[in-house]
């Protein structure tokens, strides 16, 4: 015989509770009547009978009904993955901040938190560990000191927090995708093999470098694509394609018409600690699937900053494989795409229908 749920079950905010939605935080507070206690949805304490649950709109109006807060949610002030969060963005301040990066025991204490947990909650909201984000904020300065074609070389290179030449030198191909000397004269003697192709949304053009995939790129002129590249990299040695390379864009071709079969190459992503990991959290996205710019901003720790993820997200020069094709606005509207908007909307359709 079918359970007849109570109208505590029955009320749309249960479920939030039951899923310990943090997205209803704010929107309503629960008190259990056997603790005593109201809670936020997203509390991680034992879920309560519903018999027990009262749903209220506020913490005021709960108080009033003599409840009291829960310690451990702290529905009054900021949650606990808010608090994380919180400790993580001052930790980040502290490695940029810092002219040799901090230890992990030493940001760890001044978090009160364990080195074990305080790297798996870093990890958690920035998608890359402590070291890797002091080393892709140091790639950022270095890119930015060696822009500056009045820098030196070793200025920049000291000038970013490195403390030796030899100590950047060993991870310059890995931070930059060629030697420093090469990046700041336009990526001189490096060698960048390209080749240019056709899909169903035009022109599409691969570019692969020591490290990997530097460029994928779409338009309607194909001349217009090669010529982008050379503005990117004036003086690199920009090799066509030969056999086995034309097999690699005929790979990337297969993933825009048929988005199932995924996309797994190595890619040498250049941008700065933020860019990284929103386009870490869009590869996160599936195929088939969208999510908000909000909603990205969230899954990186940083809910307020939706411009910057939208920012980041234009700042993609490797199309498909970093599916930012996939991120809309709020209400579902499609918004601007660096190879337009129409080709969002048909990336979009053709991999919901694969």
């Amino acid at each position: 015989m079918e359970q007849v749920k109570t109208t505590t079950e029955r009320d749309p905010r249960w479920r939030s509770v039951v899923n310990r939605d943090a997205a209803a935080d704010g929107v309503f507070v629960y008190a259990v009547k056997s603790t005593g206690v109201y809670c936020r949805p997203s509390c991680p304490s034992r879920p309560a009978k519903p018999k027990n649950v009262t749903f209220y709109a506020t913490c005021a109006d709960a108080e009033a009904a003599g409840y009291r807060a829960c310690r451990r949610c702290n529905p009054k002030g900021p949650s606990l993955s808010e608090a994380i969060a919180a400790v993580v963005a001052e930790a980040c301040r502290r490695i940029e901040d810092a002219e040799e990066p901090p230890k992990l025991d030493a940001l760890a204490a001044s978090a009160g938190m364990s080195p074990f947990y305080f790297h798996r909650q870093f990890k958690a909201i920035t998608d890359l560990t402590p070291k890797a984000y002091g080393a892709a904020d140091r790639a950022k300065k270095v890119r930015a000191e060696l822009a500056d074609r009045k820098t030196s070389v070793t200025s920049a290179i000291y000038g970013a927090g490195f403390n030796s030449n030899s100590r950047f030198y060993e991870s310059s191909n890995e931070v930059l995708g060629m030697t420093p000397t090469a990046y700041k004269q336009g990526g001189k003697d490096a060698d960048i093999r390209f080749a240019v192709g056709q899909c169903s949304l035009g022109a599409i053009l691969v570019a692969r470098s020591k490290k990997g995939i530097c460029a994928i790129t779409l338009g309607d002129n194909p001349d217009e694509l090669v010529r982008d590249l050379q503005d990117r990299f004036p003086n690199a040695n920009l090799i066509g394609a030969d056999r086995e390379f034309e097999r690699l864009v005929a790979q990337v071709v297969g993933f825009v018409e048929a988005p199932r079969i995924g996309l797994d190459l190595p890619l040498d992503v250049r941008g700065t600690a933020f860019q990284q990991r929103v386009w870490q959290a869009l590869r996160g996205i599936p195929a088939g699937k969208t999510a908000s710019y909000a909603e990205v901003a969230r899954r990186i720790g940083k809910p307020k900053a939706v411009r910057a993820v939208a920012q980041a997200c234009g700042a993609n020069k490797i199309a498909v494989a970093i599916p930012c094709h996939r991120v809309v606005k709020n209400d579902g509207v499609l918004s601007g795409y660096r190879w337009g908007v129409e080709r969002k909307r048909a990336l979009i359709e053709k991999e919901a229908k694969a």
